[in-house]
């Protein structure tokens, strides 16, 4: 069998895997990179509407900072996330998108002097300052204060990813394509690599590196509608969690507000972020009846249960697909759609034979976004396996908590490289090579099992039928609203099909090239990671951002104000639920109320205790200034290079610079 060897292996050609791999490149160590499809076609690509970094340079971003990007962040959680996590995130993100423009992204920029925009259904003129000509420009998103959303059109994944893979190329990096890890090579204390099959041979290449990392994006196909690419299946999750390692959160699943219907296609939350609208059968725009405040732009787990109430009261618009409503952007002219939303008109021109200047877009709420994933500690490693590290949406950080702002998860995906990589890197320096010995029993395990299922189960049932029985139960049980009834339900059905997975039926007998071989060996894996979904939803008596439950409206921080931890124990044949703690006492921001509708939260017995002590070292240091404060009440560590300080214009500054003199 052929064995290749790498200082670090990066599971995923996206891009967090793909800056991960750039990270230990820089610090000279080698990397490979695998990747189902072709690097550039990674679903990073698939990002429309942008990437959030304080960077302040419009008139209706001034006053953003870390601190403000930091709040946007953890309220958008409903405090579910590692503050400290979100702390290193907003630092560096602002350094993220210059270094990206360094590279080529074409960010869209500033001109200065005025210009026209819809802000609450309203034409307004905005005026830029000279100071701000040339600079990266922003637009809005939903539960942001300010104006912070980078972009280059509606195209921004695309761009970032192919500036990204351009630099991997010109660094030397390899990226092996059309290949999939199907076991991490471990020996119970540390990750040695991965059995990996080729998916056009058929072939089963071992590869041994000082440290492996996943980063193969979401699990949005286990649902029937998802605005994921195909190859979003979760079985990068899955390997963690068969060798050992937990998933965190898994239960927190975001479903986006304006996916168009039938299919599930993405329209950017850009459209209602430059003053697009929800309108209902009617005609008439509901969401300021349920937020007077924030409207199209609340967060997106609200405006998702909103737009779903607003149906169920019979507001829907009537198809042969299920009710939908509409998204109106014709308000914003022709002139802006072609040019700032341009994908999105094509998408509704080629998918639903519609012109968006002229006729409104059908959408729904869609499954879009994991919030959980393999569980991390801040360094982006792993909480069963030295070695082994997750970044990008694989990973539970934890920056997103149970809900993720709108331009975070881009963002996020470029800044935990960096950060991780980082820290990926001094793993490499610190561990040897992985050892072929042990990966001996792991290549002969894979083996069995494709062995078994080429020799064929009379008796057994379809892969492709145990995966639609799957997207099935986690459309209509695990959804946008839940309920302990439906929960116990999915469970009870998901355990089942578990079960049945071990039997499988194929009807091609082939090695090489085999679709029908591919989905066997995965929906094994899809299966554990959705019963982990549904038992830890099941499990979970409250609501919290995503996760919204009809029979516990409460957000209880008394009782539920921490993380899920799901091990799947090998030989068990389901798995366990577990949980850690937030700590109230160390956080820089206590629980809140998030500032939509009513205020349901059940207090933890700390929240106060920890304002009380905000309050005090304020009225005891007046006069500092917002990072002294910060460092005090919450401090927390960066790699070195990513430490210094980001740079804004002066507000309204009055001196002028050149067109492109600060990014």
């Amino acid at each position: 069998m052929k064995t290749l060897y790498t200082d670090a292996l990066v599971i995923g050609g996206g891009l967090a895997g793909l800056r991960v791999a750039l990270a230990c490149k820089e610090r000279g160590f080698d990397a490979i990179v695998l990747s189902l499809v072709p690097a550039k076609r990674s679903h990073s690509s698939a990002a429309q509407g942008g990437m959030q970094a304080s960077l302040g340079n419009s008139v209706m971003g001034e006053g953003d900072n870390e601190d403000v990007h930091f709040h946007d962040t953890v309220k958008g959680s409903d405090w579910g996330c590692d503050q400290d996590v979100a702390r290193m995130f907003t630092h560096v993100a602002p350094k993220a998108v210059r270094q990206s423009a360094n590279w080529g992204v074409p960010w869209s920029r500033i001109k200065a002097g005025s210009r026209k925009a819809v802000v609450n259904a309203e034409q307004v003129t905005i005026k830029e300052p000279m100071a701000a000509h040339g600079l990266i420009h922003a637009r809005d998103f939903g539960g942001t204060a300010k104006w912070r959303t980078c972009y280059t059109s509606d195209g921004t994944g695309h761009s970032l990813l192919y500036a990204l893979d351009n630099e991997v190329i010109g660094a030397g990096i390899q990226v092996h394509e059309r290949v999939e890890a199907l076991r991490l090579i471990h020996d119970g204390e540390r990750c040695h690599g991965a059995v990996v099959r080729d998916l056009i041979t058929g072939e089963l290449i071992t590869y041994l590196a000082r440290t492996t990392t996943i980063a193969t994006g979401g699990w949005g196909r286990l649902w029937s509608v998802s605005t994921n690419a195909l190859i979003c299946e979760g079985t990068g999750a899955a390997l963690a969690l068969d060798a050992g390692v937990a998933l965190g959160n898994p239960e927190a699943v975001q479903f986006h507000p304006t996916a168009i219907v039938p299919v599930g296609i993405l329209t950017t939350e850009g459209c209602r972020g430059d003053g697009g609208l929800l309108r209902d059968v009617d005609g008439h725009r509901f969401m300021p009846d349920y937020e007077p405040e924030k409207k199209e732009l609340a967060s997106r787990d609200v405006v998702s249960r909103r737009m779903t109430e607003h149906m169920r009261k019979g507001k829907g618009v009537p198809s042969p697909y299920g009710d939908h409503l509409w998204l109106d952007i014709t308000i914003l002219g022709r002139e802006h759609i072609e040019k700032n939303l341009r994908e999105v008109k094509e998408i509704c021109q080629y998918f639903l034979g519609i012109d968006p200047a002229e006729e409104w877009i059908p959408v729904r709420p869609t499954q879009h976004y994991s919030m959980g994933g393999v569980r991390t500690n801040a360094d982006g490693e792993s909480d069963g396996l030295k070695g082994l590290f997750a970044v990008g949406e694989a990973a539970c950080w934890d920056m997103h908590g149970f809900n993720r702002l709108g331009g975070n998860s881009l963002a996020e995906t470029v800044v935990a490289g960096m950060i991780v990589g980082e820290k990926v890197a001094d793993r490499c320096e610190q561990v040897a090579m992985g050892e072929p010995a042990v990966a001996k029993a792991h290549v002969a395990a894979v083996q069995q099992e494709i062995d078994q299922l080429l020799a064929g189960d009379e008796e057994g049932v379809s892969p492709i039928a145990l995966r639609q029985q799957m997207e099935s139960i986690m459309m209509e049980r695990v959804g946008i609203f839940r309920n302990g009834e439906d929960l116990d339900q999915a469970v009870a059905e998901l355990t089942k099909l578990v079960a049945q997975s071990e039997r499988l039926a194929l009807t091609t007998g082939k090695r090489h090239s085999n679709p029908e071989l591919v989905d066997a060996l995965r929906v094994r894996k899809m299966l554990k990671v959705a019963l982990c979904i549904a038992q830890a939803a099941q499990a979970r008596t409250e609501s919290r951002g995503a996760h919204a439950r009809e029979d516990y409206p409460e957000r209880n921080d008394r009782d539920w104000l921490k993380r899920t931890l799901v091990r799947w124990p090998e030989g068990d044949s389901a798995p366990s639920v577990g949980y850690e703690d937030l700590d109230v006492m160390a956080m820089e921001l206590p629980p809140g109320s998030r500032g939509y509708g009513k205020d349901l939260t059940i207090p933890h017995p700390d929240t106060d205790k920890r304002q009380a002590q905000i309050r005090a070292w304020d009225e005891a240091n007046p006069d500092a200034d917002r990072e002294t404060r910060q460092r005090a009440l919450m401090p927390y560590d960066l790699p070195e290079p990513l430490r210094g300080s980001n740079a804004r214009r002066e507000p309204n500054a009055r001196r002028e610079t050149k067109a492109g003199g600060q990014a």
